[in-house]
């Protein structure tokens, strides 16, 4: 690499010192990542074809693996899980966030509590969100992690958290990877053993929210509870 790459490829960590981290555009955010490019492009350059390949969108960044990330010329393995790396930790950190004790009051709420952990994800998981008597989150965690079209979640295993948390109520959750925001017969068939089991329990199924990317969909809304 040339004098003016390297120098160019210094210039977000001298921006960083005297400006701050806010004053920093999303490539060189990438570029401090990565730390350098290559023999044709600086590391900023290098960030940004990188994020103009999805958009300029954090989130299907994220959905890239590091075979994807080793496509583009300048990314080795060591870079690609640097930057996976990086997203992960902003994943678990928004995940973190939304543990605190909050309040439910409709299926937006428990959308965004849910939407760090499953809007990008390429295989479906399901959750739950624990509620007590005053609609306030407990507990939230994670049930199963499945394939690209299905995750079965164990009905006792979920029933069992709720006893354990001493939650009245229960909100379950699952992403679709395709984007489809439509329920399968089986998405609809798990509901209803759910909402059954909870009738004989004295616990509440008060919604089931599929998540993708950019949208949520309830069945409590839609009816179908």
């Amino acid at each position: 690499m040339t004098i003016k790459f390297l120098a160019e490829d210094d210039r977000p960590r001298e921006k960083f010192l005297q400006k701050g981290k806010d004053s920093l555009s999303d490539s060189e955010l990438l570029a401090i990542i990565m730390g350098s490019g290559n023999k044709e492009e600086s590391a900023i350059e290098l960030g940004r074809k990188i994020l103009t390949s999805v958009d300029n969108n954090w989130h299907q960044l994220s959905l890239l693996s590091v075979k994807d990330l080793m496509k583009f010329k300048g990314i080795g393995e060591a870079k690609a899980i640097s930057i996976v790396t990086a997203l992960e930790i902003g994943r678990r950190r928004s995940r973190q966030k939304n543990q605190k004790k909050i309040f439910i009051s409709n299926s937006n709420d428990a959308y965004l509590a849910l939407k760090s952990q499953l809007s990008d994800l390429r295989t479906e998981e399901f959750w739950a969100i624990f509620l007590n008597n005053n609609n306030k989150a407990i507990h939230i965690s994670q049930l199963t992690n499945g394939g690209i079209s299905q995750s079965i979640v164990d009905v006792r295993i979920l029933f069992k958290t709720a006893l354990d948390h001493f939650s009245t109520g229960i909100i379950i959750a699952h992403n679709h990877p395709s984007g489809s925001l439509r329920p399968s017969r089986e998405d609809i068939n798990i509901t209803q053993k759910i909402d059954e089991a909870g009738k004989t329990l004295n616990i509440q199924l008060l919604d089931h929210i599929i998540v993708t990317q950019d949208s949520y969909f309830s069945f409590s809304d839609a009816g179908l509870l």
